[in-house]
């Protein structure tokens, strides 16, 4: 399994998709002047604005990495080579994940030094009202990696499921776009307005709330903008919650990749 994280890791540098998702980084070089455009919170503007562009290239390699890692490998018939040595089939999946998941570790890093170092520029220069706290700041950039890990882990789930990448690419951009509104959603099924709903449609919408992804578990912005108090609690459900749901995930994907008939 070691070999396939060492060789996914090479092929991750090597892409064309990893070098063109790399030239968006550049934009942390305009949010210094973006953010002097505003004429208050100067520095919550830069944090935001950088995070938020953390966040969108996270979310890029999370797709195309994760919905494109295994569609290649059987596109260009390099998985019945690999598969051909002693190596099982779930021992080859896992190692593509892991290897995508070790790589959204590492580039989070980056692009969190990326984001401190715009965010200390810019309280340099404009001094802020609040003091930032950066163990909020490190512990958001960490869940939103924990929060595009995941997604990596339902983008090889429909990698197994599909021979196209159309299906992981946009069923992922779908999950994604889903998980973001469900707590919305469940807390208005949990109003009085969301009580005037059908019955089926209020237990319909509550089975898809446990059954889709909830990225809102991750979101530690207002955290770490504002220098709002951390929930350890929370913060240790969310991990909870990052590990079994990947895990659930992994293992539907294993089960069916194992069926799968290679042509």
């Amino acid at each position: 399994m070691f070999a396939i994280i060492r060789i996914t890791l090479k092929g991750i540098f090597r892409d064309r998709i990893f070098q063109g998702i790399l030239v968006t980084a550049l934009f942390f070089l305009a949010i210094p002047g973006v953010a002097s455009l505003s004429m208050r919170q100067v520095t919550e503007l830069s944090l935001t604005l950088s995070l938020s562009l953390l966040s969108f290239i996270m979310l890029l390699l999370a797709v195309f990495l994760g919905g494109t890692s295994l569609w290649k490998d059987i596109e260009r018939r390099y998985t019945y080579s690999v598969l051909g040595l002693p190596i099982s089939r779930q021992s080859y999946l896992l190692g593509r994940f892991f290897g995508v998941a070790f790589f959204m570790l590492l580039a989070t890093l980056v692009l969190g030094l990326a984001t401190a170092a715009v965010v200390a520029f810019t309280s340099g220069v404009y001094p802020p009202e609040r003091p930032i706290v950066w163990v909020n700041v490190g512990a958001c950039a960490l869940f939103i990696a924990l929060k595009y890990i995941l997604l990596v882990a339902i983008a090889f789930f429909f990698s197994s499921l599909s021979t196209s990448f159309f299906l992981p690419i946009f069923g992922t951009l779908a999950a994604f776009l889903t998980g973001g509104v469900t707590q919305q959603v469940y807390e208005y099924l949990q109003s009085p307005a969301g009580g005037e709903l059908p019955l089926v449609v209020r237990h319909a919408a509550a089975g898809l709330y446990y059954l889709l992804p909830n990225f809102s578990a991750f979101d530690l912005n207002v955290n770490a903008i504002y220098g709002l108090p951390l929930s350890v609690n929370e913060l240790a459900f969310a991990v909870l919650y990052c590990v079994v749901y990947t895990g659930i995930m992994l293992s539907c994907a294993s089960v069916i990749f194992l069926r799968r008939e290679m042509r």
